[in-house]
């Protein structure tokens, strides 16, 4: 008996537009299959369908040979089908066992559940998985870190019978740790016998996990390959229709002139942060999750209070008390969390893009909606967003097209320095050599950009030198020429802080 997932057929329109052709594709039992392909080709339609959460125009879904009706998720659950999405779905009030296992709570007497019965399922839920003591039982949704999150849905797939599991974009919140649990948990799952669905745009774990690679573009299936018989060359050019080998391919143009300069700064999670950014410079900050790298960025926008040090702009000291101080000094920064930090996801495009220069786009408190159309009209040209209208709601863009948003606010802005936290996370190849263009683009007009990312291909293909964190601290600095994957990963898991590549843990 077949066994396993298989879709015969589908097909899916919005507003007659396809974003499904005729789509037949199966997922075999005991297999990991790596569903590729850009944003908008046409994955998340296909899980949606599978999952219960969008009917599909036409077409079947089959599980272990037998065709099943999904007109919901709870139909999908019930056919052995789980998602764990890209996008952590929490409550914020419940605790992370109740989160985990939310409809199914252990019982003690009338109207009361077993919460002694729930951390004891829970603590061995989590060994049973490999992740040891990563969640406390008690501790509040609201209060997780996204790693966290992403365990909980994890958990929550994993409860009753499953047949089918879906990972989306599963690592792009998890420390290296973590992430080589997730794949001992995926090949258990495999091994045991369950189909397992693999969506990521990050090319060596593909590699690393795969059987099969299944490659949609523009919503039609064009290739089904044996993971060990192809290359990333190969699955790039099936995503994408054409070669990205030169993607990194920029002139350098770094001046002399210094524009950011910080000096010995310290807050409750970096310390002694001494580094400069210097006109038309790209300077990376590599590093394993938890480094400080994020917490860094942040307080160099005023978004976390200083305990020591200074932050200068063009040789100027700047008083950051909160980030509108940051942002008239010539500094922005594009969050890693851009739908939760950076947009406003009901609104639209044109708000989105304007939202930075409200004050030259109003007359007399009232803001000029020509002149905010204009604005936005041009940058969505300039960096080529795809979108039909810049009335647009952000919501409905790709994770590429929301990122361009975010730099097209700050592009309008004219910043000195932009911080790029994560750029590129969750967007497909295709996006990626846009946004890699329009960094190029930044500092060939002088802007200095310092870009925390990672991904160490992109980090060694951006930066003009690579300043590496780890426990909060910068471990070492590497220059275009010197920097290898092997030297900036032996910095970023430094244990001897007192030895470092600079003597200071500073970067000048």
């Amino acid at each position: 008996m077949e066994s396993g997932l298989r879709v015969d057929r589908l097909t899916k329109s919005f507003a007659g537009v396809p974003a499904l052709q005729d789509v037949s594709l199966d997922f075999p039992a005991g297999s990991v299959t790596a569903l590729m392909g850009e944003n908008g080709a046409g994955k998340s339609t296909l899980l949606k369908i599978v999952c219960g959460d969008r009917p599909a125009d036409s077409g079947t879904v089959h599980v272990d040979g037998a065709q099943v009706r999904l007109r919901s998720p709870a139909d999908a659950r019930a056919a052995g089908i789980r998602l764990i999405p890209q996008e952590p779905e929490i409550v914020p009030h419940l605790t992370v066992a109740e989160n985990v296992y939310l409809g199914a709570l252990p019982t003690r007497g009338v109207r009361r559940f077993d919460r002694a019965a729930l951390r004891r399922r829970l603590r061995e839920d989590l060994h049973r998985i490999g992740f040891g003591h990563a969640l406390d039982a008690d501790t509040p949704g609201i209060r997780l870190t996204p790693a966290q999150r992403q365990l909980v849905e994890i958990l929550r797939a994993l409860t009753g019978e499953a047949k089918v599991v879906a990972f989306d974009e599963p690592t792009s919140s998890l420390s290296e740790h973590e992430v080589e649990a997730l794949f001992a948990l995926i090949r258990r799952l495999r091994d045991q016998g369950l189909a397992v669905v693999y969506v990521s745009h990050r090319m060596q774990e593909i590699f690393r996990l795969a059987d099969r690679v299944a490659v949609l573009r523009d919503g039609a299936l064009v290739c089904v390959a044996d993971a060990a018989a192809t290359d990333e060359g190969d699955i790039v050019r099936m995503m994408v229709g054409r070669d990205l080998s030169a993607v990194f391919t920029r002139p350098h143009v770094a001046r002399d002139r210094v524009v950011l300069d910080v000096r010995g700064v310290t807050t409750d999670d970096v310390r002694g942060i001494s580094l400069q950014v210097r006109e038309g410079e790209v300077v990376a900050l590599a590093g394993l999750v938890g480094a400080g790298r994020s917490e860094l960025a942040r307080a160099l926008i005023g978004d976390l209070p200083l305990r020591g040090g200074t932050v200068s702009v063009l040789g100027e000291e700047l008083r950051l008390r909160r980030p509108s101080d940051a942002i008239r000094a010539g500094i922005g920064l594009a969050p890693e969390e851009r739908k939760a930090q950076a947009l406003f996801l009901d609104r639209s495009v044109r708000d989105n893009i304007a939202l930075a220069v409200l004050d030259r786009l109003s007359r007399l408190r009232f803001v000029r909606r020509a002149a905010e159309r204009e604005l936005a009209r041009e940058y969505t040209g300039r960096l080529r967003v795809r979108t039909p209208s810049v009335e647009r709601e952000v919501r409905t863009l790709s994770g590429g097209n929301q990122q361009k948003v975010v730099l097209a606010r700050w592009l309008a802005r004219r910043p000195k320095v932009l911080i790029l936290d994560e750029p590129t996370r969750g967007i497909d190849v295709g996006a990626k050599a846009e946004i890699y263009r329009i960094i190029a683009d930044l500092a060939q007009a002088g802007v200095a950009l310092l870009v925390i990312s990672s991904e160490l291909p992109e980090v060694l293909g951006l930066a003009d030198r690579v300043l590496v964190m780890q426990g909060g601290r910068i471990t070492g600095e590497l220059d275009r020429a010197g920097a290898t994957e092997e030297a900036v990963l032996a910095l970023a898991m430094a244990q001897d802080l007192t030895t470092t590549a600079t003597g200071d843990g500073g970067s000048q």
